[in-house]
């Protein structure tokens, strides 16, 4: 009964009881090292479930899997120097992950944490479209190669609000000190650097008034390092930037503020995020006047079948500029569960 009970819940997805499960179990002594193991990969799919990014890195090194490799990647550093760049390096393999959490959330049926991960997803939205730019997805290490001139500065020609001139400074320092400030950066700074970085793409030098959708701050008087590249170049970086903007400010996102946790109100149904998804693909998915909306390119990714939210997979794709799909991470600790089980 309990075996049965283990598969239907690996099943579901249901690590966190499995690890209990096993953490219960009789049968779980020093005499049976696979159980043990089982419980462990359990616990490790949970906190990656969980999207126990700060972990990320520790999570992976307990285990010697294809999965674990993926994992470190999807990870902030713990040190700013760390040769291992992880999410700073591309935030790729972190999508891909949070893709799969989201598809993972919705066959569990749980609506606030499919409303959390979707919030989650338009936190690096705008870093992620300045990717395939930079040649990273916004590491502090490097970032100063290719800013310049006022990023970070008190000037009065750039636009930048002063939380994201403090975010701008902040960015090109954050790895030069100890660790106590690079993590204060992480937790206080670098999730406005793609707000920041987003002011600078979307430049009067390349898009003029009225053409495309309206989103917030753009440039009037571009630095030269944001103008860098072919004319073609620069308006692909502002229609993904667009595009990310767009779902930053979308039903979906903004559900996440009227969700809060706690006092027994506001925990979403699965109608409201339908009715709040519906209207943000409307959004992002509308027609621009110059036809450059990026989901209406040729090329441009289709739907993933079955998927929780239709088409979030295709949105993450043409903002960065490649395919992007759920990713495996999870599932794989999950098949790793059960061939651990099936030894035991």
């Amino acid at each position: 009964m309990q075996d049965r009970a283990v598969d239907a819940l690996l099943a579901g997805h249901w690590y966190d009881a499995v690890a209990a499960l096993l953490t219960d179990s009789a049968n779980l002594t020093d005499d049976s090292p696979q159980l043990a193991y089982a419980r462990d990969l359990a616990t490790a799919a949970k906190r990656v479930l969980d999207l126990d990014a700060e972990d990320f890195g520790v999570i992976a090194g307990g285990f010697r899997t294809t999965w674990a490799d993926r994992l470190a990647q999807s990870c902030f550093p713990l040190e700013p120097r760390d040769t291992q760049r992880g999410a700073l390096g591309s935030l790729v393999p972190l999508y891909e992950l949070m893709l799969e959490v989201l598809e993972l959330r919705a066959q569990r049926h749980e609506p606030l944490q499919i409303v959390t991960t979707a919030h989650l997803i338009g936190e690096y939205l705008c870093q992620l479209a300045w990717e395939s730019t930079l040649g990273h997805g916004g590491d502090p290490l490097r970032l100063g190669e290719y800013v310049g001139e006022r990023w970070g500065t008190d000037s009065p020609q750039c636009p930048h609000s002063s939380a994201l001139r403090a975010t701008a400074k902040r960015a090109l320092h954050a790895c030069n000190g100890d660790t106590v400030g690079y993590t204060a950066y992480l937790d206080k700074f670098h999730s406005r650097l793609g707000d920041a970085l987003a002011v600078c793409g979307m430049n009067h030098a390349t898009i003029g008034a009225g053409e495309r959708p309206d989103v917030g701050e753009t440039c009037p008087n571009p630095c030269s390092w944001a103008v860098r590249g072919t004319m073609a170049h620069r308006r692909d970086l502002d229609a993904r930037l667009r595009l990310a903007l767009l779902y930053v400010d979308s039903p979906i996102v903004s559900l996440r503020h009227h969700a809060p946790v706690g006092h027994f109100f506001g925990v979403p149904s699965v109608q409201e995020i339908s009715d709040a998804w519906v209207r943000t693909w409307q959004r992002v998915s509308a027609p621009w006047r110059d036809g450059s909306n990026p989901l209406e390119q040729p090329g441009a990714q289709t739907m993933v079948d079955n998927e929780a939210l239709p088409g979030m997979s295709a949105l993450v794709s043409a903002v960065a500029g490649r395919s992007i799909g759920p990713g495996r991470v999870i599932r794989d600790i999950g098949a790793d569960v059960a061939r651990a089980l099936a030894v035991g």
